[in-house]
């Protein structure tokens, strides 16, 4: 396992995840660091297995059914005050998942309105601290098939995240494509199960690789 450049060896690095449902997956919130049962605690323990000899802390902070407003509300507490040296965001599918009978959905509006929200939350982090940023993918499967009229404002979605980690030139986790496309070799319900949206063990799994490869750690 390779080593990036914000791990340091002779300093403690903490890697806080923070999301919706899909980073959450269980987490006990009584425990300060327990990780869940998903794709943060895969990560968390190839590197611990990988980087024996460093200090890295891991902390989930996801919280099933967040939009990208309750994030807002609750960033100073569940980021800044971490003190955080790697920020790494999932966001977006709740946004269009609990916005299907609005008006807005769909819309270029409602696409302006999540890159305003989420733009708020990068200016704070650059702002406040020197944490590296890690912008995933937000992702939907076809399994039901209605999910593909979610694509018109999802996709709107996952453009916003593309160009905000590059204007901000935080490391970017493509994951749309690489599990639809995964879906389409072995099936929709292997990576989503029945709903297209939270991953199954194996979807955890892509993932986790994904963020690996992403940032650094692996080739």
């Amino acid at each position: 396992m390779n080593r990036p450049e914000f791990i340091q060896k002779n300093d403690q690095s903490r890697i806080l995840f923070i999301g919706d449902s899909i980073t959450d997956v269980g987490r006990n919130r009584d425990d300060f660091h327990d990780l869940g049962q998903g794709y943060p605690m895969l990560i968390a323990a190839a590197l611990a297995k990988g980087l024996p000899n460093y200090r890295i802390d891991c902390l989930n902070r996801g919280i099933s059914g967040n939009k990208i407003v309750d994030l807002q509300q609750r960033w100073t507490e569940d980021c800044l005050q971490l003190k955080p040296t790697v920020v790494s965001i999932l966001i977006g599918i709740n946004d269009t998942w609990h916005n299907t009978d609005s008006a807005t959905f769909g819309s270029r509006e409602e696409a302006v309105r999540f890159e305003k929200v989420y733009r708020d939350l990068l200016e704070q982090v650059t702002k406040e601290t020197t944490a590296k940023i890690v912008l995933m993918e937000p992702f939907v499967l076809p399994e039901p098939k209605e999910r593909l009229t979610w694509r018109k404002d999802l996709d709107q979605k996952i453009q916003v995240v593309r160009t905000l980690a590059e204007e901000y030139q935080a490391t970017f986790i493509p994951l749309d494509g690489k599990l639809n496309a995964l879906g389409i070799s072995h099936g929709f319900e292997h990576y989503t199960g029945d709903d297209g949206v939270h991953p199954t063990l194996a979807g955890h799994a892509e993932i986790a690789e994904s963020w690996l490869q992403g940032t650094g750690f692996i080739n």
